[in-house]
């Protein structure tokens, strides 16, 4: 599984909020039944798009609970701001 709980939280997160809005928008009272139900079928959507990923964000728990998951950490390497990596000018070109 490529996805990590951090990901799935996040992409939860932000699915949970598009779902927010869109609930308010098919809400008006100042648009079109039209575009209210373009609104409540897009909401749809976003709910099957939440439910999807709160139902694999609990399976990744569980897993990790249970042991049939050992999530990976993967460390950053970073190079920039690092005196360390900085080639003196004039030094290291071909």
């Amino acid at each position: 599984m490529a996805e990590t709980v951090g990901w799935l939280a996040d992409k939860l997160s932000i699915v949970e909020l598009k779902r927010f809005h869109m609930a308010e928008q098919a809400e008006r009272s100042d648009i079109s039944s039209e575009f209210r139900d373009q609104c409540h079928a897009k909401l749809e959507v976003l709910t099957r798009q939440r439910d999807d990923l709160a139902e694999e964000l609990a399976t990744l728990l569980a897993d990790i609970a249970s042991g049939r998951v050992v999530p990976r950490v993967y460390r950053q390497f970073k190079m920039y701001n690092d005196p360390a990596y900085r080639v003196p000018r004039g030094e290291g070109k071909a």
